[in-house]
């Protein structure tokens, strides 16, 4: 930003916030800025007594960045006091400081050029187990002009994000329409109301563990390759199907890793993203922090299998514990009993999802385009040129 001066991030982070086992106080009902939250898009309202561990205080303003699967953009602004105290995860790094607006803020976290100095402050293992380290962030310098110029800026930002996200409610749409569909012919799985046969989804497909094994794990010469090497964070962001990767494996890196045909299922079983699945859309590579599914074709179909496992995410995610490495495993996978419903009636939701699928394709290519648009707007308002 031209003209502008820098300040360190160290500046205006938040110390002292003071902290909470929600679990001492069960009765208690708190809004909690979590990881997973986030992804939905609202803080939870959630009981004292289901909060598994400790929470920082956080109050309206503050802004939050998230530590982990750091190549996901996260950031969020602390919404209006709702008559209940504000909790978040620690997962979260919080700002406040008086002479900061935290929209632009939000947009300056989010940023390419602030996003490229914040992926070199990651350590960890890889995958979701990748963390940023606060203490490297704190030292990163962004722009920050007089506060009236940050309203300023804020406000064109908020307007053209707004038109962004008008595509994005469009294909929302697309979205309840395939819940609907899949209702009507199956009804709700937890429950099975229309008494299909259930099988564990161990005998009607196979079920395994992805796996990356080099030595060491972040070893260069593993990567770059033509072999697509998906990551929790893609299983998220597919919508069902993945067709997108932002990591590859080269020859020596595929001959350590395990690979699943397309039509799998995908099921992200560590960290924030538990529970999320997606279908392959063509052979791909995983880590151990993803399993495969492969129905048996004579009986499933990968699109009713992996729309009936939507149903079960909080389920996994309950039965992992809230910790920095929280799991699901093979055996919380393969005894889960799935309703059996006639093939006929599987494939003919498998081509509704086909459909809707092309429909959320075709409506994604604007919305690609917009995307770029705003995000090229964000590069300019932090070059001074806005």
């Amino acid at each position: 930003m031209k003209s502008t001066p820098l300040i360190a991030l160290e500046e205006i982070m938040a110390s002292r916030l003071g902290s909470i086992d929600p679990s001492q106080s069960p009765d208690e009902i708190f809004d909690l800025y979590s990881i997973p939250a986030f992804d939905r898009g609202e803080p939870d309202v959630t009981a004292g007594s289901l909060i598994g561990s400790t929470k920082q205080f956080v109050q309206p303003g503050d802004v939050l960045l998230s530590k982990i699967v750091p190549h996901i953009r996260r950031a969020w602004v602390v919404g209006a006091n709702r008559g209940r105290r504000t909790i978040a995860s620690s997962e979260w790094i919080v700002f406040r400081n008086q002479n900061v607006e935290p929209r632009f803020l939000r947009y300056a976290l989010v940023a390419d050029g602030f996003h490229n100095d914040f992926l070199s402050t990651v350590s960890g293992v890889g995958g979701s187990l990748l963390r940023a380290r606060p203490s490297h962030v704190a030292k990163i310098r962004i722009p920050l002009p007089p506060l009236a110029e940050q309203r300023r800026i804020a406000d064109i930002l908020d307007k053209a994000d707004a038109i962004r996200r008008k595509r994005e409610t469009v294909t929302s749409y697309i979205g309840e329409l395939l819940m609907s569909a899949y209702l009507e012919f199956f009804r709700e799985p937890r429950q099975n109301h229309l008494k299909w046969p259930t099988q564990n989804l161990g005998a009607v497909a196979s079920v395994d563990r992805g796996k990356f094994t080099p030595r060491p794990r972040n070893d260069p010469r593993f990567y770059d390759g033509d072999h697509p090497f998906i990551q929790t964070g893609d299983i998220a962001a597919s919508g069902g199907i993945l067709t997108k990767w932002k990591q590859t494996l080269n020859k020596e890196g595929a001959a350590v890793s395990r690979s699943f045909r397309p039509g799998s299922i995908v099921v992200a079983i560590v960290g924030a993203t538990i529970g999320e699945t997606a279908i392959l859309a063509r052979e791909m590579y995983c880590p151990d922090s993803v399993v495969g599914i492969v129905p048996h074709g004579d009986i499933l179909t990968s699109e009713y299998v992996e729309y009936t496992l939507r149903f079960f995410k909080q389920h996994f995610r309950d039965m992992a514990p809230e910790t920095a490495r929280a799991n699901i495993n093979l055996e919380t996978l393969r005894p889960l009993q799935v309703p059996i419903p006639p093939l006929e009636l599987q494939m003919k939701f498998s081509a509704v999802f086909r459909k809707c699928y092309a429909m959320s394709a075709k409506l994604s290519e604007p919305t690609n385009e917009s995307d770029g648009l705003f995000h090229s707007l964000v590069q300019r308002a932090f070059r001074g040129e806005l």
